[in-house]
């Protein structure tokens, strides 16, 4: 298979996935995670990989500017898709048509807009509690191309090529975005861009202008290392830790907190450590009572919250007796949006009111 059929392949795996994919609650699981709206744009060293077709061939030796900008929406589930524009420039070094050299001067310039879908890989997926985030995507899209001043002479005759000439384009990415908190993030990325095959006209210089009858057929291949920042708008940054209140024996109440992400009442396995810790303690102390109490933020209605609530104790409740204590010794409250820990206006998502408290007493 070649480069660029594994391109296109690649384009056609990720385009059903993203079209598939649901949106998640706007507060991610890890703040690597783009959601929502966010801005990006890069600049960094480009080449090209000497165009070539019907015998004319453009030889580039040097490394050349290039940059991009895009914007565009991630789902908060790694995947993202986005709009992008590019540009690129470089100097032909010299030009060959049909076996023989034909000049040594020129520009090549490329202008292109793109339609890309990415991936983002969570790494604390996997256990990893690190900032960075390893990413791939793919792209299709339209590219100008500009020879500029390419001259030099073809079987005795002087001739210029300065056209833009237009056609379909794909690209494929690889990078890696360090999290610098606050929806910032510094990306390293590697590009290998492509646009099919163009045809170009030449005129006559000197005294004998016009047209000449030969067409000049290049298919541009680009490599390109960029730098760039990425901002994400809505950025959250995520759930504190479960807190273990600090105890002083004898007969101090023990409280362990467990929070939830924004709407939902599964338990993470973060969430279960700390279920597991409560629970251990549980019979390591003369604990003759466990209270769980349920709560939520103010982003909903108050109906909703008090059965939200409800939904996340019975799960810690349910957990607890997964891990061996009595379900006879569980008392469990809901108490819906009345008890925030951090107050807060109405509708107002916050990260620590959305928990369970376990207090072994």
């Amino acid at each position: 298979m070649t480069f660029r059929a594994l391109l296109l392949a690649t384009a056609t795996v990720l385009a059903p996935g993203l079209a598939l994919a649901q949106p998640v609650p706007a507060v991610p699981v890890s703040p690597n995670v783009v959601s929502g709206l966010y801005i990006a744009g890069g600049i960094g060293a480009n080449w090209w990989r000497d165009p070539s077709s019907n015998g004319f061939r453009l030889h580039d030796e040097d490394v050349f500017l290039g940059g991009y900008g895009a914007i565009g929406w991630g789902l908060g589930n790694g995947f993202r898709a986005e709009i992008e524009g590019n540009y690129r420039t470089s100097n032909m070094s010299s030009t060959y048509y049909r076996g023989a050299q034909m000049g040594t001067s020129g520009d090549q310039n490329s202008r292109g807009v793109m339609a890309n879908v990415l991936f983002d890989f969570d790494l604390s997926n996997f256990g990893l509690a690190l900032p960075v985030t390893p990413y791939i995507g793919g792209g299709i899209g339209y590219a100008w191309q500009e020879l500029k001043g390419i001259t030099g002479t073809v079987g005795g005759t002087a001739v210029k090529i300065n056209n833009t000439e237009a056609n379909f384009a794909y690209q494929g990415i690889a990078g890696l975005a360090y999290n610098l908190g606050g929806g910032l993030a510094l990306t390293a990325e590697y590009r290998y861009f492509a646009v099919n095959e163009m045809t170009y006209g030449a005129l006559r210089t000197g005294g004998n202008a016009g047209a000449v009858a030969n067409t000049f057929k290049v298919s541009p291949e680009n490599h390109s290392a960029m730098i760039g920042l990425r901002y994400a708008f809505n950025a959250v940054p995520p759930a504190p830790p479960a807190v273990v209140a600090p105890v002083t024996a004898p007969a101090v109440a023990r409280t362990y907190l467990v929070f939830f992400d924004w709407d939902r009442a599964d338990l993470t396995e973060r969430a279960r450590q700390i279920i597991a810790e409560a629970a251990d303690a549980s019979r390591k102390t003369q604990t003759t009572r466990i209270e769980v109490a349920g709560h939520a933020d103010r982003s909903g209605t108050p109906q909703y919250n008090q059965r939200l609530s409800q939904r996340r104790a019975d799960a810690v409740a349910a957990e607890l007796v997964r891990r061996g204590v009595n379900r006879g010794e569980i008392a469990v409250t809901a108490y819906g949006e009345s008890r925030p820990l951090v107050p807060t206006a109405d509708g107002v998502r916050e990260p620590q009111n959305r928990r369970v408290e376990i207090v072994l007493k």
